[in-house]
């Protein structure tokens, strides 16, 4: 595997904000393509996505890589060649230099949990533990009814919007993938895109 290399100095574009999505072990990444199809569809924007290893099952890599971003997995991270030296740039570090805002949708429990509890085992969990305060960071969870309504759910919600100052949107209720009826739906993905587009006050680009 080639190592890619991601420099924030190089990427950034003034004018221009610049969206980190991150997708996590939930079947609510199916909507990662129509996230970033979406997002770009606004003038000055740019993307990158991160994605947990589970994640990775539930959308094409490449339907992202058409609509116009880039897909950062854990193996981009480090490579197990030994090639790392110091001084060579560290992938979590770069992109949260890089990131204006961090849109974690959909967030699943098991990174729920991870990120209350300040574990940092992987590219996107990392990248969160390295974040600076001041990056506006939006939480979507994600999850099974009764994953959600499980006691230690809303103290990790609670943590995330109390102690580390994310922003937790959803979930909705609705008929879920597992075909249970309840509260656990991502938020609408089109509302994720809004967040952005209010908060920047994203402009479409002229389609005439």
């Amino acid at each position: 595997m080639v190592k890619r290399t991601f420099l924030a100095e190089d990427e950034r574009r003034p004018g221009c904000t610049h969206v980190l999505l991150m997708t996590t072990g939930s079947v609510a990444s199916i909507k990662a393509p129509l996230i970033v199809s979406e997002l770009l569809s606004y003038r000055a924007v740019k993307v990158e996505v991160v994605s947990t290893k589970p994640s990775l099952a539930f959308f094409d890599v490449g339907a992202v890589e058409r609509a116009g971003a880039r897909v950062w997995r854990d193996e981009d991270e480090w490579t197990e060649d030994g090639a790392f030296r110091i001084g060579d740039p560290i992938l979590h570090i770069e992109l949260r230099r890089w990131a204006d805002i961090v849109i974690i949708a959909p967030c699943s429990a098991n990174t729920l949990a991870k990120i209350a509890s300040g574990i940092c085992d992987n590219l996107a969990t990392s990248l969160l533990r390295a974040l600076a305060p001041t990056t506006s960071t939006y939480v979507f969870p994600a999850m099974n009814t009764l994953m959600y309504e499980h006691p230690l759910t809303s103290e990790h919600i609670r943590v995330v919007r109390e102690v580390i100052g994310y922003n937790v949107v959803g979930p909705i209720g609705k008929t879920l993938a597992c075909g249970d009826i309840g509260l656990g739906a991502m938020t609408e993905w089109k509302d994720v895109v809004q967040v952005v587009v209010d908060k920047f006050g994203l402009v479409r680009k002229n389609t005439a």
